[in-house]
């Protein structure tokens, strides 16, 4: 089995200091990613900066990735492309909580693409953001007809007030 997202870092661990760009890409099968939001024949850009330190690596960049979903407010099918960025640690001997283990001298990026995608993708998505949503009483969808329904919220706190106010205007 192919590994599209491990990288060999032998040569950025023996000079500190050095840079490598690199630009991968993965299914998100590949990855092992099980997550509604994502299809597994889709495309995973990964597009990093790797430098090398004394002690590890930290890779900079982007990771790009179509997601799919359904719209909050509508109920219809939401989709786009998820582009979050990384700034991340890959250290040999782990010392900070937050920072990936190397392995040997490869640069596994498969969990942290993962964690970056599960996190960052829109848990509750819109189809777009001027969304109308649907009619709370007729259900009708109000981006793509519209309906007679009276959606006026009255707060019974103001009622007093409200009644004040139609003795004034009387």
């Amino acid at each position: 089995m192919a590994y599209p997202l491990r990288v060999n870092a032998a040569e950025l661990l023996r000079r500190p200091g050095s840079e490598k760009t690199i630009d991968l890409q993965a299914t998100v099968a590949e990855i092992g990613l099980h997550d509604e939001r994502f299809r597994e024949s889709d495309t995973v850009e990964v597009h990093l900066r790797l430098e090398s330190l004394t002690d590890g690596i930290v890779v900079n960049g982007e990771v790009v990735a179509p997601w799919h979903g359904i719209c909050r407010r509508c109920a219809t099918a939401a989709t786009g492309t998820l582009r979050s960025e990384v700034h991340e640690l890959y250290q040999e001997t782990v010392t900070d909580p937050e920072a990936f283990p190397l392995e040997g001298e490869q640069l596994d990026l498969e969990p942290m693409v993962r964690e970056v995608l599960i996190l960052d993708a829109p848990s509750s998505p819109l189809c777009r953001d001027d969304c109308a949503g649907l009619c709370p009483d007729c259900g009708i969808d109000r981006n793509t007809g519209s309906c007679s329904c009276n959606n006026t919220v009255v707060d019974p706190r103001w009622g007093a007030l409200d009644q004040l106010k139609g003795i004034l205007d009387d």
